[in-house]
């Protein structure tokens, strides 16, 4: 892709700042969209729960792309945080998404986040994107979250959500909790161990949201997994051989029900989710496994 004007909401995320600083290293202009007061002349105040934004903010951007929203992993599900989980997803969709809308020189690309929650629970079958939503918070969260860009879409703009999978990540996500138990000899499997785990590593995940950017063409929704989802026994196995640790310890089911509460769910259900589309765009996965993946998580300054 030639130098572009990229518009980087959910920058200070793990996924967000990974990709501003693959861009920024390739020569792009990144314009991020941040919430609390800019501190860098690339910053720009919005709030992704207001009722708008206005579009000159987004002026000039041949690329947009949205990772904004409140984690979902980072507190208990009480409805109070649900709420805030989905007002900053479907909300700040819903802004970005009108604003670019309204502009009389539109990008070219919007790269919406979603999640692999989309399909719920999956159980042994593998899904692709060709199937239809689970049921529950999660799945109804996603086609929410997607259904707010639609004014872009409307406007003709080339469109794509990117369902991601399990980030192998050091610096945060599920992983960033993982390591430091397994490094003290405290992993294990979390209840019995046979719910699917479709991961991705953050260097693919990066480099597959810009091949979505930079072939023209693709739209609509794409399963951000590695190729062979494994389940949670298989990956608690291969963290003990990475790590060079015992993985012993189990977290019983009820445990985690108690700790984490409708939570848990997401950590005990089982996603079996296929990067179909992905692969058939010509994408090649740098980390496919999950050795290597954890590997270069490690890795990572």
């Amino acid at each position: 892709m030639e130098r572009s004007r990229i518009a980087v909401a959910g920058a200070s995320g793990l996924i967000g700042g990974a990709l501003v600083r693959s861009l920024t290293a390739d020569g792009h202009e990144v314009v991020r969209l941040v919430r609390r007061a800019p501190r860098a002349k690339d910053e720009v105040r919005w709030d992704p729960e207001g009722k708008s934004l206005d579009p000159a903010v987004l002026a000039g951007c041949d690329v947009v792309v949205n990772l904004a929203g409140a984690g979902v992993g980072d507190h208990r599900w009480t409805d109070a945080y649900k709420t805030r989980i989905r007002r900053s997803r479907v909300l700040g969709t819903a802004a970005l998404a009108e604003a670019i809308a309204e502009l009389d020189e539109k990008p070219g690309v919007f790269v919406n986040g979603s999640a692999m929650g989309y399909y719920g629970e999956t159980g042994d079958r593998a899904v692709d994107e060709s199937a239809p939503p689970g049921a529950g918070f999660l799945p109804e969260l996603c086609v929410e979250w997607e259904g707010a860009a639609a004014p872009a879409q409307e406007a003709g703009v080339r469109t794509v959500f990117t369902r991601t999978g399990l980030v192998v990540a050091r610096g945060g996500g599920a992983w960033g909790r993982l390591f430091p138990l397994f490094r003290a000899g405290l992993g294990g499997r979390m209840g019995d161990g046979r719910q699917y785990w479709s991961y991705i590593a953050l260097h693919d995940e990066v480099a597959a949201i810009r091949h979505l950017i930079d072939t023209d063409g693709l739209s609509g929704p794409f399963n951000l997994t590695a190729p062979h989802p494994l389940t949670n026994r298989e990956i608690t196995a291969a963290m003990g051989r990475v790590l060079h640790r015992p993985t012993l310890f189990t977290v019983p089911a009820p445990v985690l029900r108690t700790v984490l509460g409708e939570m848990a769910g997401d950590v005990l259900g089982s996603a079996r989710v296929l990067p179909g589309r992905l692969l058939e765009s010509g994408f090649t996965f740098t980390f496919p496994d999950i050795e290597g993946a954890l590997t270069a998580a490690l890795a990572e300054p």
